[in-house]
């Protein structure tokens, strides 16, 4: 049994003619735009007031629908624009110089749990100091096969 694999995935579906679905709805909130200002300046203002009104948000729909500079769309490539003028070409790392994060679960500690930690580790160490005497006197005694002085 023979299945057809989709070839290119990447390309968008064409809905009506040449358009796809995104390009129709752009176009369509673009031309409900310009049309709606048409509508509203077209009785009051003449010809030459009316028109820049209105070709002005068709083109920007235009140029959001169809144009691609680099095989990027045209809203991408000005966001990247705007990006590359606001955000600094050189970046430096400066070493703490962010603000630390703290949860919302993290308690900050009291003077009493910092001194009762130290007491812990102080207690620690002893027990490791003493464990540490201890195996020196081991290895003195098989050092010496067992003859102590």
């Amino acid at each position: 049994m023979q299945f057809k694999v989709p070839q290119n995935v990447q390309m968008e579906d064409k809905i009506v003619g040449p358009l796809t679905l995104k390009q129709l709805i752009i176009c369509a909130v673009g031309g409900g735009i310009s049309y709606f200002i048409y509508i509203s300046t077209s009785n009051i203002y003449v010809l030459s007031i009316w028109l820049p009104a209105t070709s002005i948000p068709a083109l920007i729909t235009v140029a959001i629908a169809f144009v691609k500079i680099k095989d990027i769309p045209f809203i991408k490539f000005v966001f990247l624009e705007l990006e590359r003028l606001l955000v600094p070409q050189k970046r430096f790392f400066i070493k703490g110089s962010a603000e630390t994060y703290k949860s919302c679960l993290y308690q900050e500690q009291t003077k009493k749990q910092i001194k009762k930690e130290a007491d812990n580790i102080k207690k620690k160490n002893e027990a490791v100091k003493g464990k540490i005497k201890d195996i020196d006197k081991l290895t003195k005694i098989l050092d010496s096969q067992g003859v102590t002085k």
